[in-house]
Formats: structure tokens, C-alpha cells, sequence
């Protein structure tokens, strides 16, 4: 194939849809991987409007399955390359601490973590040996700045933030790029079918109850202006064809501006204006 190849993971919703476009209309040859290919017409379709649909190959992949994974390993062989690969599938875990079962973190780990690091590690032979291809993994702010309520999601992106860095030193000398990008608030399915609270949490007798549904509400209540997800497909779109990238692109209105404070603030006073903004 004369065409570069692209792999989106999580395609069916969200940046990985918009992004699986966004690369076709960039001349890609991308293969969209989804856990549920029921999910694919609306991709296609999208495509086809687009004048892309040529240049999409929709693949099942579930990332937390063993033989899924074997199955994606032995495809990619057929292919012989692969130019671009973004880690995109996962969900958001909720709750609070005290109440959430070790089995809810496990799951949110085993998508959000060692999902991308079995994708990641099926699809480095191939760069390596290209010695060139460029990782794109879809962290948040989440991954930078820690939230209430929210902690088996936080704590993934925070490990995923930790081993994009490793990876990146590991794999620059054999010219493969390893990059994270971290949205801010966005309007996708992650917040709404994507979100697993778990169940003590929003029972009434919860003495976490109360902060639940502030923070719930809180949420919904920016939901308006949560950003349009196909700016950020269209900056992952971006860095696949730059010549040289840098660790970390933050999106997102406020990002910038939290992290950068975040990061100058005595944690006390950071602490006081943060749960201030909370109530």
C-alpha cells in the first residue's frame, strides 16, 4: 500500500469518530478499531458523505481481551507498516474512594492502561523496525490536575501520562514519536454512556451522596460549553504529519490556564480556590 496507515482505537464515538475522519481527509488509510462493529454504519456513512470511505477499514478490537489483542497482532502483520497509531478507547470510572470495589478500578485500569499498553506493544516491532511511526495517546486534563469523585479515571490517565514519557525516551532513538494529548471538557459520550458511577455512590443512604450530586451537577451544568470534539480530532490530525512534535498538546478552554496555575500555586492555596470553584 502506497498510502500511510493510520490506527484509531475506540472508533465508534467521540474523537476516535472524528478522528478516524479527520485522517482520512488527510489522505490516511486508517483502520478504525471498536470493540462493538454494530457501531460502524454511522462511521461509514459519515464517510462516505465525506468522500473518504475508501480510506476507512473498520476492525473489532477489544482492548482488554487477550485473544483480541492476538488477533490484532496477527492482522497488522498482513499489512507491514504502520505510520500512525492513537490510543484512543476508554471510559470514565466514578464514585467516591471509600465506596468503589477494587474489581471497578481494575476494569477502569484494564481499559484505560493496559489497553493502550497491549495495542502499544503489538504495534512497536513494526515502528522499530520502520525506525519511524508516531504514538498518539488520548490523555485529559485529568491526567494533570486530580478531581473529586472521579479518582479510576484520574488515576489512569496519570499512569498513562507517566508511561507515555517512558515510552517516548525508550522509542526516540529508533525514530518513533510517542505523544500525549490532553483535552480539557469536550462533548462526547465519556461523560454522559461513557461514565460508570459506581452503585453506592448515588444510593440516598450514601454519605457520599450529597457531594455526588453536586459534582453531577456541576458537570451537566457546563455540559453547554464543553468544546466541539472535532477541534481535537482535527489537532491529532495535525500532529500525525508534523515533522517534529513536542511531549504534550493541551485543548481545551481553561487547560492551559488551570495547569499552569496548578503548577505555580502553594498546593494550600490551589486547594482553597479549586473547591471554591466546586461549590
Amino acid at each position: 500500500m502506497d498510502k500511510k496507515i493510520a490506527v484509531v482505537t475506540g472508533s465508534s464515538s467521540g474523537f476516535g469518530f472524528m478522528t478516524s475522519i479527520e485522517l482520512a481527509k488527510c489522505g490516511y488509510y486508517v483502520i478504525a478499531t471498536m470493540r462493538n462493529t454494530e457501531k460502524f454504519s454511522q462511521l461509514l456513512e459519515r464517510a462516505e458523505q465525506l468522500g473518504v470511505r475508501d480510506l476507512i477499514y473498520v476492525l473489532e478490537l477489544d482492548v482488554t481481551s487477550q485473544v483480541s489483542i492476538h488477533h490484532w497482532r496477527d492482522f497488522m502483520r498482513t499489512l507491514g507498516r504502520i505510520d500512525v497509531l492513537v490510543n484512543n478507547a476508554g471510559f470514565a470510572g466514578a464514585g467516591f474512594v471509600e465506596e468503589i470495589p477494587l474489581d471497578e478500578y481494575r476494569k477502569q485500569f484494564e481499559t484505560n492502561v493496559f489497553g493502550v499498553i497491549a495495542v502499544t506493544q503489538a504495534v512497536l516491532p513494526l515502528m522499530r523496525e520502520q525506525r519511524k511511526g508516531r504514538i498518539i495517546n488520548i490523555s485529559s486534563i485529568s491526567g494533570r490536575i486530580g478531581f473529586p469523585g472521579l479518582s479510576p479515571y484520574i488515576s489512569s490517565k496519570h499512569a498513562l501520562e507517566g508511561w507515555s514519557e517512558a515510552l517516548r525516551f525508550e522509542m526516540k532513538p529508533f525514530g518513533v514519536d510517542v505523544v500525549l494529548v490532553e483535552p480539557g471538557s469536550f462533548q462526547t459520550s465519556i461523560w454522559t454512556s461513557g461514565k460508570h458511577v459506581t452503585k453506592k455512590s448515588l444510593d440516598e443512604k450514601s454519605p457520599y451522596y450529597e457531594m455526588m450530586k453536586k459534582l453531577e451537577e456541576h458537570i451537566e451544568k457546563g455540559a453547554s460549553k464543553f468544546g466541539d470534539p472535532t477541534e481535537v480530532a482535527q489537532l491529532i490530525a495535525k500532529i500525525a504529519q508534523k515533522k517534529q512534535t513536542r511531549m504534550r498538546y493541551m485543548i481545551g478552554k481553561g487547560v492551559k490556564t488551570a495547569v499552569f496555575v496548578k503548577n505555580i500555586l502553594p498546593w494550600k492555596l490551589w486547594e482553597r480556590i479549586f473547591l471554591r470553584q466546586l461549590k
